[in-house]
C-alpha cells in the first residue's frame, strides 16, 4: 500500500493535535494574531497532503486550490469546536472530503443547466491544447489513471472517500473510520462494496484493479491495515 509521502506517524499526530488545543485556547483569550500565526504551521504542515486528497475528488487544480484553502478557513473559523480528545488531522480531514463533496454536487448541478455541446467543445479545446502527444508509456499510464478515476468517481459518495482514503491516499483502516466517524467493521463494509463495483465497472480492464492505476501506486484490493 502507498501511503501519503512523509505521513505523520502518531507522535507527531498528538503534537499537532496539541497544537490545534493551544490555538483554540488562544482564539478563546481573542489573542487572533498569535492564533493565526501558529495555525500558518499546520497549514504548511497539512497543504500538500491535503491538496493530493481533494485531487483524487476535483480533478481540478483550481478547484483544487480553492477546496484546501476553504478547508483551512472553515477548520480555524471552527476551531472553538474542535475536541482535544480527537486528531486535529482526522478532524480537518473530514471537513476537506466534505468540502469536495459539496463542490462535486455543486458541479453537477451547474452541468444539468449547461447544453451538452458547451462540454464537447471545451473538452476538444483542452486535448488541442494539451501540447504534444505524450510517449506510449506516458499514455497507457494516462488511460490507466483516467479509466480508474473515472470509476472511482461513480461510486457512492462513502465509498468512494474509504478508497479515496485507504486506498489513495494510504490511511489505515482505523484512520479512515475515525476520519469518517464509523466503525472499521463500517469501513471495511464500503471498501468491499466499492471494490466489487470498481471490478465489475472495469470489466475488460482488470489490470487496473488488480496493479494500481499507475507504476508506484496502490492496488485497489480488499486488504487493510
Amino acid at each position: 500500500m502507498m501511503g501519503l509521502p512523509n505521513r505523520l506517524r502518531s507522535p507527531e499526530r498528538a503534537a499537532d493535535t496539541r497544537l490545534a488545543g493551544g490555538i483554540k485556547a488562544l482564539l478563546a483569550q481573542g489573542d487572533s494574531e498569535a492564533a493565526c500565526a501558529q495555525f500558518d504551521r499546520l497549514v504548511n504542515r497539512y497543504q500538500r497532503r491535503a491538496a493530493r486528497i481533494a485531487y483524487y475528488y476535483l480533478h481540478d487544480p483550481s478547484d483544487v486550490d480553492e477546496a484546501v484553502q476553504d478547508a483551512f478557513l472553515k477548520a480555524f473559523v471552527h476551531l472553538a469546536s474542535f475536541r482535544e480528545d480527537l486528531c486535529f488531522e482526522f478532524w480537518f480531514t473530514r471537513i476537506l472530503v466534505n468540502g469536495c463533496l459539496d463542490r462535486l454536487k455543486a458541479r453537477a448541478r451547474r452541468r444539468r443547466w449547461l447544453a451538452p455541446a458547451g462540454d464537447d467543445e471545451r473538452e476538444r479545446a483542452e486535448q488541442q491544447t494539451a501540447g504534444e502527444p505524450s510517449p506510449e508509456t506516458l499514455l497507457l499510464q494516462r488511460e490507466r489513471r483516467d479509466c480508474l478515476a473515472a470509476a472511482v468517481r461513480r461510486l457512492p459518495a462513502r465509498q468512494r472517500t474509504v478508497v479515496i482514503l485507504s486506498q489513495l491516499a494510504g490511511y489505515a483502516t482505523r484512520d479512515v473510520a475515525r476520519t469518517m466517524g464509523v466503525s472499521e467493521a463500517t469501513v471495511r463494509v464500503h471498501l468491499f462494496q466499492a471494490v466489487r463495483s470498481l471490478r465489475r465497472t472495469l470489466g475488460g480492464h482488470r489490470w487496473l484493479v488488480e496493479r494500481g492505476a499507475t507504476p508506484g501506486a496502490p492496488a485497489v484490493g480488499t486488504g487493510t491495515r
